[in-house]
């Protein structure tokens, strides 16, 4: 990481919005598990009653906004049973700006003020190699299951909480904006 580089990490505002979303597409445009539509993600979800202003997260630079991550509302159903849980999803940061430990500052960012605001896991699908340093495990190893095929060791959870899962076997179930 650039040693003289200031990284302010704060929490969104809506005047950030627009920037933020082109922040999102920018940094997705290049990927090829992508479907390049995340920016447009980010404007449903905070749309919609999973949307918690406190757990959408900018990373900034020079006052300039170069990364971004949300932390939204999800559930984990069993039969009748509802679990709450948070999803990571998704994290963004500009392509000249990747692999200098932005991102990693916006999620323990958000995995700390998730734990403050009394939440007590969080569910991601992702880079298998990369979660695991913040503590996310295969959620399998809980027996929680994605609503859809995706390989074991890409949907992950951790606990913010000991034992938060242990009774939390089940499938998640995101919120209609990812799957509108």
């Amino acid at each position: 990481m650039n040693r003289y580089m200031n990284i302010i990490i704060r929490q969104e505002t809506r005047n950030d919005y627009k920037i933020t979303e082109t922040v999102v597409e920018r940094a997705f445009k290049n990927e090829k598990h992508s479907d390049h539509s995340e920016q447009f993600l980010v404007a449903k979800l905070r749309k919609g009653d999973v949307f918690i202003p406190e757990l959408s997260i900018v990373a900034e630079v020079d006052k300039k906004i170069v990364g971004h991550a949300m932390f939204t509302k999800l559930c984990i159903k069993n039969g009748d049973e509802n679990y709450p849980t948070l999803a990571l999803a998704p994290v963004s940061v500009l392509p000249g700006f990747q692999n200098q430990g932005i991102g990693s500052k916006m999620i323990l960012y958000g995995l700390n003020r998730s734990k403050e605001m009394g939440f007590k896991s969080v569910i991601v699908l992702g880079h298998e190699k990369y979660y695991p340093r913040f503590g996310f495990k295969p959620a399998s190893e809980w027996g929680i299951k994605a609503p859809y095929d995706v390989p074991d060791e890409a949907f992950m959870a951790v606990e913010l909480e000991k034992d938060a899962l242990d009774n939390a076997a089940g499938t998640v179930i995101y919120g209609k904006e990812f799957s509108e």
